[in-house]
């Protein structure tokens, strides 16, 4: 399982993402590249003390600010899913 598919594998899935800064965002995935460029919905923003909160529809967050990301575990059943598929030839 290679990160990018298990991130793509993710879209529409509560994710939180946490930038080099210290910022933090919690969002439903919308799509992701080759760069894990992140497009996020329904985001909420914190600030990196945790004293600032911030709604947000949409944003769009560069990969290499990214620090890490927790994603759900239903995201890993759905790469297994979609990986048996593409054997299947489905």
């Amino acid at each position: 399982m290679l990160p990018l598919s298990l991130l793509r594998s993710s879209t529409s899935l509560p994710m939180l993402v946490e930038l080099k800064s210290g910022d933090t965002y919690n969002g439903r995935l919308v799509s992701c590249d080759a760069y894990m460029n992140l497009n996020l919905r329904d985001v909420v923003c914190t600030s990196r003390d945790g004293d600032k909160f911030w709604k947000l529809n949409e944003c769009y967050i560069r990969g290499s600010s990214v620090k890490y990301l927790r994603l759900p575990e239903e995201a890993v059943d759905r790469v297994a899913e979609e990986e048996e598929k593409q054997w299947r030839g489905q």
